[in-house]
């Protein structure tokens, strides 16, 4: 993606069914746990750079030894800094004579993470700013070990506002307003009903102490826990959660929308945001890792018991398009094949903006997360090309008319060339807070390969997504210019994104949007602003509403153009100055039915189509065009 977004956290946790001494004699190393969730962590960096977190819960540890542990950090690369920090620990320990790495119990005794139960996660900061109070995981304490909540999750909720209202209705004075601090103060809520339920129980039994604590262990429900903690969640999720005696959960929303899948065997449980990692770290086959059922909850009991339970009613699945367009890493099998086919769906838009003219067309792609779609663009290509000589030789054969000078022209000179046009300077850090000169650095993040391509040849570049088009306009397009081609195709993978996101993406202001931008800009070209006024009184009324909200009256801001008008005024309001290049510019998207063809599986398109699969969906649409309308910045939920 050539704009920037902050999205899609990860998240990962490793629970061993065995104790650390199995470890030691099977693997040769005690830390074979918190090595397996750095290696977790690590496969999945893609999905959080802002801030990371890790948490710990060793098993019947005495009383009056600590239990739990938490370690964040929100520093650059803060994934390498927490596990620099954590083996610095273990490894001073060891120089020190503390520890003995090939006794077991030193270990879980004198190391922080030397525990059964490791849980991590990776942030985008979405809200709650970038600071180190807003990285996962969030804590809860108590003296009460099953009282002690650590959570972390892959989730935006629509409803905060309404969430944190229930918590004050309770009689709790919530002071931060994130989802996730609603969420951690819903969930401790109900663990602590469910723990003083057990307690009273326990104890009108006449049994002591130290045997209620024992059977709270035992008895204390996870499920019923999150079933009633969750009743008035509105949005997508993927949350795990410990508590300090040892039990753990895993739950995903009811409609898929966030990902989540697990291994399980005798030795541990693993949990992951994305499939691949999980085959790469535990040298697994595909179909030795299973998902996680929507609206289902799997508790992992302290003694090793795991449960799967409907939490909520399952609604349709809508799984996050986005997720296989381009926020999980491409070497999951079945993201490869799709992102191959979103490429080959193109094929016809492009043969028909080239004019058929091979010979003098060069194909390439914007870095990095479009290269998959890239190859299978340039496979449909070939393809076709070779239909069209198979089809030439044929006919020329048949009417005495094949010559090797033909031959020549039909297959040497006019077939695809592909060339590493663009590159991205990894290197090149954009941090600088003022504006102006954050845009002039932002202008060299990309270079280009001169003498790749011929003055006069078409140009066209695979992106995997198009938002806000700032750096197309800024920086892409620009340089391209410099190559001096007829004509620049800048390819979509995804189609326009049209409508807000609030279930786990950085994409809530219509303003930004550059299809939007293009549709508000045609209607007022058109004549039609009057229906702006309108939209607006609309959105106002939904939002209003007692029942909740289902129509997306943002919708007929575009209903009068086709999708090829909108795509035109994108290339009015992208195009460089000419500074001396002349040559043409198109950019092409990718249409809703073949992105459904090329990903059947993954049907949540919300951001193209403006169908949500929440009512909270709706509210935000509506809440995001007021917004829009009345100039005021911020999210919409």
């Amino acid at each position: 993606m050539s704009d920037r977004i902050t999205h899609e956290c990860g998240v990962a946790m490793v629970r061993l069914l065995k104790p650390l001494s199995y470890y030691q004699e099977k693997y040769g190393s005690p830390l074979w746990g918190f090595t397996k969730l750095f290696l977790l962590m690590e496969k999945q960096h893609n999905r959080g750079q802002d801030g990371a977190g890790v948490a710990c819960v060793k098993l019947d540890v005495p009383a009056g030894e600590a239990f739990m542990f938490r370690e964040r950090s929100v520093k650059a690369n803060p994934l390498d800094k927490i596990f620099k920090t954590l083996l610095a620990q273990y490894n001073g320990k060891v120089d020190a004579g503390v520890i003995h790495p090939e006794f077991p119990d030193t270990v879980k005794k004198s190391f922080d993470f030397g525990g059964e139960l490791l849980m991590g996660h990776l942030r985008y900061g979405t809200s709650g700013g970038y600071n180190m109070s807003s990285c996962h995981p969030f804590f809860r304490r108590s003296p009460w070990p099953t009282r002690n909540l650590a959570l972390c999750g892959n989730f935006n909720l629509t409803n905060t506002t309404e969430l944190n209202a229930s918590l004050t209705a309770m009689g709790q004075h919530p002071i931060f307003a994130t989802d996730t601090q609603a969420v951690l103060e819903k969930i401790g809520f109900f663990l602590d009903e469910e723990h003083e339920d057990l307690y009273r129980q326990l104890r009108g039994q006449g049994l002591a102490g130290e045997e209620i604590s024992q059977r709270i262990d035992i008895d204390l429900n996870l499920s019923r826990v999150f079933t009633r903690a969750s009743k008035k969640w509105d949005g997508g999720y993927t949350l795990c959660g410990l508590t300090g005696n040892g039990d753990a959960f895993v739950a995903r929303d009811p409609s898929g929308i966030r990902p989540c899948f697990y291994f399980k065997n005798d030795e541990v449980v693993a949990f992951a945001s994305e499939r691949a990692p999980l085959m790469t770290v535990f040298d697994l086959e595909a179909d030795q890792v299973n998902e996680v059922t929507p609206g289902h909850v799997l508790v992992i009991k302290k003694h090793g018991a795991i449960t799967d339970t409907e939490f909520t009613a399952p609604l349709p699945r809508t799984e996050c398009t986005f997720e296989r367009i381009y926020f999980s890493r491409g070497n999951d099998v079945d993201i490869y094949r799709e992102r191959k086919a979103l490429g080959a769906r193109l094929c016809d838009q492009v043969v028909k903006a080239i004019d058929h003219d091979w010979g003098k067309s060069v194909f390439g792609f914007i870095p990095n997360t479009a290269e998959v779609a890239y190859y299978g663009l340039m496979s449909a290509l070939r393809e076709r090309r070779r239909s069209e000589v198979k089809h030439a030789i044929l006919e020329a054969s048949s009417a005495g008319k094949l010559t090797e000078a033909m031959l020549d022209d039909l297959i040497l000179n006019n077939w695809p060339r592909s060339e590493k046009v663009v590159s991205k300077d990894i290197k090149l850090r954009t941090f600088i807070g003022q504006e102006n000169m954050r845009n002039q650095l932002a202008s060299h993040v990309y270079d280009i390969t001169y003498g790749s391509i011929h003055p006069g040849d078409n140009l066209v570049c695979v992106d995997d997504s198009i938002v806000r088009g700032t750096t197309l306009r800024k920086s892409i397009l620009r340089i391209l210019a410099r190559l001096h081609p007829r004509k620049i195709v800048i390819v979509s993978t995804a189609p326009q994104i049209r409508y807000p996101d609030c279930y786990g993406i950085d994409m809530s202001q219509l303003g930004k949007f550059i299809a939007f931008e293009a549709a508000i800009e045609l209607l007022k070209e058109r004549g039609k602003s009057t229906l702006l006024q309108e939209v607006y009184q609309l959105c106002r009324d939904e939002v209003a509403r007692k029942d909740k909200a289902s129509v997306n009256h943002v919708k007929r801001i575009y209903e009068s153009f086709t999708p090829e008008e909108i795509s035109a005024k994108i290339v009015e309001r992208v195009s460089p100055p000419k500074n001396g290049w002349d040559g043409q510019i198109e950019v092409i998207f990718q249409t809703v039915e073949n992105l459904h063809a090329a990903v059947p599986h993954h049907t949540g398109d919300w951001y193209f189509t403006g169908d949500y699969p929440t009512a909270g969906g709706y509210r935000v649409v509506n809440q995001a065009y007021i917004n829009y309308y009345e100039k005021n910045e911020g999210r919409s939920y």
